[in-house]
């Protein structure tokens, strides 16, 4: 059985990359397609991957201004074909889905293929929560609302390649259903860590703790405030544009760190008090983490986190996104008792172990569907396995 692998492009170390980097060693032979990769920022397991880029590869200024030719995505991706395959697993937050789907030989049937979907294409779907914080500029908000109507057209004419979605989250799930009209599956992405055990703490005072790349739209902003304003010691670890416009809004009980490595990540992770997550996510691999390592997370109410938190065992909720209800939160946290045996215990329904074989069992269990003749392609270009 041959496979093979398209991400949307590989230029970052985030969440959807972790999961690519762990289909290459489920599936180490499989050919990984992108529209581009920078070699220094990919995860450590894929150093030696076979990574096949399309032509925007050799365009200049793509590593430094990647997001300025966002509307040669589509164009690009179809001039991705892998051939000679069974399975194409697509792992796909935008473009990766709509990658040119071919038989192996004339006469032989085309390959199933599987998208992992980490959310319908943003941008094209929430461009107003997208731009918000982005710019100011009119014509470009204008500019930006124009194209989107085009990719969202396209993204829901890409769809119709895809023979099973799945999806991160229940609430990516919805996002499936509601956009594209399909069904998928839920298979939450790997989680791991290497310590397992709390250690003498980092901080001579107790401590909450963010890790995150610094944007805006993960309201960050929220437990910044809700910290300086209460006094509460808090440690940000992570870099991005954001960073500057917090720590001018930050009190004296509010660390920045910038980049730690995995390992001092870790630490501060199994020795804080809890971890804030204020933000929206599709699903959120932070707060899962956390828990693996035996700490609380008090989250935003919303996304991925109500798949992953359970009140009062894992966590705990705020429901409104402002810093009056996050420090209600916060009293509320600090009045419960935390047992970190059935944090990790709850942690675990996430594990790595979990996605893997989840996804071999899919993989084959299609390949068996297909040989047999139990997939038929319906009009509408879906697939329906009736085993």
């Amino acid at each position: 059985m041959k496979i093979a692998i398209v991400h949307d492009y590989l230029n970052q170390m985030g969440g959807a990359e972790r999961v690519v980097s762990v289909l290459h060693e489920i599936f180490p032979e499989a050919s990984i397609h992108t529209l581009f990769y920078r070699a220094d920022k990919l995860w450590p397991s894929m150093k030696s991957a076979d990574i096949r880029p399309s032509w925007l590869q050799k365009f200049p200024l793509i590593e430094k201004h990647f997001k300025l030719f966002f509307w040669l995505y589509p164009f690009a991706i179809r001039s991705i074909a892998p051939g000679d395959c069974d399975v194409i697993i697509s792992s796909s937050s935008a473009y990766a889905k709509g990658f040119r789907k071919v038989r192996k030989q004339s006469n032989s049937k085309l390959p199933v293929h599987i998208c992992y979907c980490h959310s319908p294409m943003r941008f094209a779907w929430s461009i107003d929560s997208y731009i918000e914080n982005e710019t100011n500029s009119t014509v470009l908000k204008f500019i930006a609302r124009f194209l989107s109507s085009w990719l969202r057209m396209w993204d829901v004419l890409t769809n119709n390649s895809v023979d099973i979605f799945i999806a991160n989250s229940s609430v990516v799930a919805d996002r499936i259903r509601n956009f594209y009209h399909r069904s998928s599956l839920i298979i939450p992405p790997p989680v791991s860590v290497e310590i397992s055990h709390k250690e003498e703490s980092l901080e001579s005072v107790s401590y909450y703790l963010i890790v995150s790349r610094l944007v805006s739209y993960k309201r960050l902003d929220l437990a910044v405030e809700a910290c300086s304003r209460s006094g509460r010691r808090l440690v940000v670890i992570g870099t991005g544009p954001d960073r500057e416009r917090l720590e001018k809004m930050a009190g004296d009980t509010v660390s920045f760190l910038g980049f730690q490595s995995e390992a001092n990540v870790g630490r501060y992770m199994a020795n804080c008090k809890a971890l804030l997550f204020p933000g929206e996510e599709d699903f959120g691999i932070t707060p899962v983490e956390t828990n693996m390592l035996g700490s609380p997370v008090v989250a935003f109410a919303c996304g991925g986190a109500l798949d992953t938190v359970i009140e009062g065992i894992t966590g705990t909720f705020f429901t409104e996104q402002t810093c009056d209800s996050l420090l209600d939160a916060l009293q509320h946290f600090e009045e419960l008792e935390w047992n970190e045996v059935a944090i990790r215990q709850s942690a675990m329904r996430f594990h790595r172990s979990v996605f893997e074989k989840s996804i071999r069992d899919l993989v084959a269990k299609a390949v068996l569907s297909v040989d047999m003749g139990a997939i038929e392609v319906r009009s509408e270009g879906k697939m329906d396995m009736s085993m």
